[in-house]
């Protein structure tokens, strides 16, 4: 009977250490073809979840950023884009893979030049962002901050 008392209290201990997933974090997460009314359907998404998460105040800026990496990724890739975001401990991040490794850089924009302005948007309205290469390619990301509503409870 011994064994099956050793093995009562390690599957209870194993249990007790796996970790309890956060109540305050939320992900989200569409695939997205590589076809221009992405744009607009990833606008529609983030708005639409940020709202369903009461957060929805920030969402002119969420939107105008996924708007400018979800265009990247459709300029300067191939292949299927995915659009996340999640939402934890006041923070709001958004990320766009794409299937190209080349990394996005700043580059100069002349007065006459219709894009090219994207990065500085990025750089202008978001806490942070950047990106990273991926085993399939890269994945681009902004992190914008949540403040708490008036009313005292937590965004």
């Amino acid at each position: 009977m011994r064994p099956f008392v050793a093995l009562a209290l390690t599957l209870s201990v194993c249990a007790i250490a796996v970790p309890l997933p956060r109540p305050s974090a939320r992900r989200a997460s569409w695939p997205l073809p590589p076809i221009p009314a992405s744009v607009p359907r990833a606008r529609r998404l983030i708005c639409g979840q940020l709202a369903e998460w009461g957060i929805g105040e920030q969402g002119e800026t969420a939107r105008l950023l996924v708007s400018e990496l979800v265009t990247n990724a459709l300029r300067h890739a191939w292949g299927p884009i995915r659009l996340a975001v999640s939402y934890r401990e006041g923070m709001l991040r958004c990320e766009v893979d794409d299937a190209n490794p080349a990394l996005p850089y700043v580059r100069d924009a002349h007065e006459d030049d219709e894009g090219g302005r994207g990065l500085y948007l990025l750089d202008l309205l978001s806490a942070r962002w950047g990106s990273e290469r991926t085993s399939l390619g890269k994945v681009s990301w902004f992190e914008l901050a949540i403040h708490p509503r008036l009313n005292g409870t937590a965004a």
